[in-house]
């Protein structure tokens, strides 16, 4: 089941003070980007946020599923999707422990 455009906004809208928040469809599913480092995926309408050391000591004992068959485990955030500063302080210190990402190479025309 495709995540619908309503949880997708939900979510992206409880994030703040993290950078410029945005969501990008991929694959029928979305990619959650800060300031275009990408740091989780909404997959099924649940939020799946990349695991980070610093994050995993922020959440204590968080609970860990694959977004997709096939994929790494990531942390699932259920529960805490309504409080807003808990989600915006697991993302801030998230998006700083990953790293940046690497630049596009500019296509050449053949």
């Amino acid at each position: 089941m495709a995540s619908d455009q309503t949880f997708v906004d939900f979510v992206t809208d409880q994030i703040h003070n993290a950078g410029v928040i945005h969501a990008r469809k991929m694959f029928g599913e979305y990619g959650i980007y800060s300031d275009g480092k990408i740091f989780g995926l909404i997959c099924d309408n649940k939020l799946f946020i990349k695991p980070t050391q610093a994050g995993r000591d922020f959440i204590g004992t968080p609970v860990e599923a694959p977004p997709y068959e096939g994929a790494k485990n990531s942390f699932l955030i259920e529960d805490k999707l309504e409080d807003v500063d808990w989600l915006s302080e697991l993302i801030r210190i998230t998006v700083k422990e990953l790293p940046e990402p690497k630049p596009k190479k500019k296509k050449t025309k053949k």
